[in-house]
Parts: C-alpha cells; structure tokens; sequence
C-alpha cells in the first residue's frame, strides 16, 4: 500500500470526529455541515480503503483502523499547530510572554515593570502566574522563570541570583529580638513554599544550624511565600524565607536579616527559553534588563555565614 497521505482537510475531519466520537459535534467545531464532514471522511476512507467508523443509529463509533489512527492523527495536529505557533511567534517581536511563579512575580516582577515598559516601549510584556511546567511551543511562551533543582535539558538554563534562606522581620521586631536565641519567644512565620526541598530548610534546620536544638511550634504557615513576607512586613512575626524574595524590602530596609546565620540549598532560580531563541530582540532586552535589576540590589546573604542543608547533621 502506497505511502500518500490522505487530504489534510479529510484527516482533520476524521481526528476532530475521533476525538468528539460524534460528526455533529465534530462539524461545530470545524465549522462545516454534517454532510460537509461526513463527505470528508467518507474520501479519507476510500482513500485507506477501509471504514474508519461503524455508522449507528444516531452515533457512530471507532472501527478497530479507527482506533489505530486517531492518536497519530491527534498527536500530528498537535505538533503542527505547535510548530505553526513557534514560527509565527518568530515574526513578532513586539510580544514578550513570561512564565513565573506567583511569589516571585508578585515581589520580584511586578513591582519593577515599570521600568522595563519605559525602557522598552516597543515591547508588549505578559505574564503567566503559576509553577505548571510549560511546554514553550504548545503553551507560547517565550520565557521561563522557575526554582527548584531542575535541569532544563536541551534548554538555555542560566542561574540567575543567589540568595540564602533567613529569618526576616521589621526593624522594630528585630529590636526586640536581637539574638537566635531571643527567637526562641517570637511569632514564627512558616513559608511552606520551601517544604519540597531535600534536605529540609525549615525553622528546626535553621536553629540547629545556629546551634539551638528546641524548635518552637510556628503561629502561622502559609502554602505561599508572598504571603508569608507579606505577614512579615505587616509586623505579624517572623518569616525564614528566601532571600531573592525580599531584595527589595531588605534594599529599602522595610524588612531586616540581622542574624549571622543562612541556610543555603541546591536549589536556584534560573532565567530558562528555548535553544535558538536567547537572542530574539524581545528576549535579549529582557534578559539583560532583569539581570541588571536583580544582581543589582543586595542578596541579603552578604558578610553572612553560609551553612548548606546537605552539611547538617
């Protein structure tokens, strides 16, 4: 049996009434007539010579060489329509869409927008909240900002910031807790956003790393870190969060980390995009621009001592 494909428009017709396993809802969906969609896969089977559905009364259903197609059928349109996307994308260089998650838009991003949009007027930036792992072709987007311990193969991958995992709070709650000891006594702010990490980096690591075995019970924990820094500033206790973070807050000294001690993991923020695309126009500005935020303020782990997860005991 000759190779030839079929029709585009016929192998269509068949995969949108495979995936629906009806022609009418199948025919909405293209925008054709019944008979317009069952004329198209009737050509597709006289061209494969052999039927592809049993026609029911009132339904219809996939024959056992339907069954065989309709997952390559499915998976060929998706990855043109993914291809079609990349290549259109291509042509654009006045969008910009960026990947992050929640915390560090919210305290990283967002507050510094401004300027990119007044430096880079002739650039349209989106922004795509979550930490769903996405696909940059199927998903269309160009960036990706992601922590963890990842190791985007076949990515361009660049650690963007360092940064260490330490108690913060306002100035005034420092004064009243000037020592890791005096914590011992203080509202305790939990940032389970960190609770993935392996080893642990939590409130216990932290006082074990300055030498305190008691591990007093946290007030609050919250499932995200901006929220956690958020209960910081408002003055309701202390938060052990990253220090990337709180740039900003520790920068302008709305937040302090007056203790010695930061724990730090193997785990970092990375600045990640597809291979061929680091120098499209839109993705170059904005790496260099946020790069030059971001390394530009305090890490908030100078002069600190340093003490890795892995090396607790």
């Amino acid at each position: 049996m000759p190779d030839r494909l079929p029709p585009l428009t016929a192998l269509r017709a068949f995969e949108a009434a495979a995936r629906h396993v009806s022609f009418a809802k199948a025919a909405a969906e293209l925008n054709v007539t019944p008979a317009a969609l069952s004329f198209q896969i009737k050509n597709l089977e006289d061209h494969l010579g052999t039927p592809l559905f049993h026609r029911l009364n009132r339904a219809v259903d996939l024959t056992e060489a339907g069954r065989i197609l309709s997952p390559g059928a499915t998976q060929g349109f998706e990855q043109l329509t993914a291809a079609w996307r990349a290549t259109r994308r291509l042509q654009d260089t006045r969008l910009l869409t960026v990947t992050a998650g929640p915390a560090f838009t919210a305290k990283c991003l967002a507050p510094r927008l401004y300027g990119f949009a007044r430096a880079h007027p002739e650039i349209e930036l989106r922004f795509v909240a979550g930490l769903r792992m996405m696909d940059f072709d199927r998903d269309e987007v160009d960036v990706a900002i992601r922590y963890g311990y990842g190791t985007d193969e076949g990515l361009v991958s660049t650690h963007l910031v360092d940064e260490g995992i330490a108690p913060m709070m306002r100035p005034d709650l420092a004064a009243r807790y000037p020592t890791p000891q005096s914590l011992l006594d203080a509202p305790l702010l939990q940032d389970a956003s960190h609770d993935f990490l392996d080893p642990p980096a939590g409130w216990a690591e932290w006082f074990r790393a300055c030498g305190i075995d008691h591990m007093p019970t946290p007030a609050a924990r919250f499932s995200q870190a901006d929220h956690a820094l958020d209960a910081s500033l408002a003055g309701s206790g202390v938060v052990l969060s990253r220090t990337s973070l709180a740039q900003q807050y520790l920068a302008s000294g709305q937040l302090v980390a007056p203790y010695d001690v930061a724990l730090t993991t193997a785990a970092h923020f990375r600045f990640i995009c597809a291979k061929g695309t680091e120098a499209r126009p839109q993705i170059a500005a904005f790496r260099e621009w946020l790069f030059s935020e971001i390394r530009g303020l305090p890490t908030g782990i100078e002069g600190k001592t340093l003490v890795s997860i892995e090396d607790l005991p």
